[in-house]
């Protein structure tokens, strides 16, 4: 059953002024202080009622407002003990919220839903620790049905960009393999305090029920994609040579790209999803034979 929230944050920069909150650097912090944004942040999740939902960094609780009457569990991660403090504060009655004070790259994703089912994870991220976040949430897929977050938009564009491309890279091709991928919206710098150089993008993150194309194992085409990204100007023969699952097993790296029908000449940043996809499984066949 749906709960009602009677709480309701209206006004972000009032709260920080009401608890005398500032914010901290080292935390990455910057605070989404319009309404209406975070209101088409969660129209756009595809939250719904029976869900159980993480929201990542829930800061003042402005989105955990809106999230809670939607759905049937809410589990607020907040780092900042004196954030965590106001939330207690602001929506502590709330009867299907958890707030938790935690990093998040410390959370057992799986946590939630012991029993099976899969969760729906929101959030404002810190731009500071996105990338390690993306991989934890990645690490996680098998219990997150989708994603929806807040980053930096070069981190964005980074993410969803195209094989070829100065901004293609080890993020776009993780991730690319094990979700499906949206930008939603961008939001400018100006509907954040303290308002930050850039302005940021709302990305949907789809966790697929498999990769997209077959890669052997998870921990070696995680190594490959980081081998092929090593050094960008360096061929892919080159960069493959200092891979040390390659290097222990005394690997034929011709041998290796020729399986996986790929010319060592290129560089990393020109292989599509699908290729790093039979380099890996290449890799991981080797290793298997031997």
């Amino acid at each position: 059953m749906t709960v009602l929230s009677a709480n309701v944050i209206e006004s972000p920069l009032k709260t920080l002024k009401k608890y005398n909150i500032r914010p901290v650097k080292r935390l990455g912090q910057s605070f989404l202080v319009d309404n209406n944004i975070t209101s088409r942040i969660v129209d756009s999740s595809g939250i719904g009622e029976g869900d159980t939902v993480v929201e990542i960094g829930a800061g003042l609780g402005a989105m955990t407002a809106m999230i809670a009457p939607r759905v049937k569990r809410v589990i607020a991660l907040e780092i900042d003990p004196k954030l965590v403090a106001v939330l207690d504060s602001e929506l502590g009655e709330i009867p299907n919220l958890e707030i938790i004070h935690i990093d998040v790259l410390s959370y057992d994703f799986s946590s939630p839903l012991k029993g099976g089912g899969k969760e729906k994870v929101i959030g404002n991220i810190p731009y500071n620790v996105s990338s390690q976040i993306l991989f934890r949430l990645i690490e996680f897929r098998e219990h997150i049905s989708s994603a929806t977050l807040m980053l930096q938009r070069e981190v964005a564009d980074r993410i969803t960009a195209l094989p070829g491309t100065k901004q293609y890279g080890i993020p776009s091709v993780i991730v690319s393999m094990h979700a499906a991928l949206s930008q939603l919206m961008t939001v400018s710098a100006t509907c954040f305090y303290p308002v930050p150089k850039v302005d940021s993008a709302v990305l949907k993150i789809e966790m697929r029920e498999g990769p997209l194309y077959p890669i052997g194992d998870h921990g070696i085409f995680i190594e490959t994609v980081k081998a092929a990204f090593a050094m960008r100007r360096k061929t892919l023969a080159n960069n493959l040579k200092g891979m040390d699952v390659v290097r222990s097993k005394r690997a034929d790296v011709p041998a290796l790209l020729a399986e996986a029908g790929i010319d060592g000449r290129r560089r990393g940043e020109t292989l599509t999803t699908e290729e790093f996809g039979r380099l890996s499984e290449a890799i991981f066949r080797m290793t298997e034979a031997r």
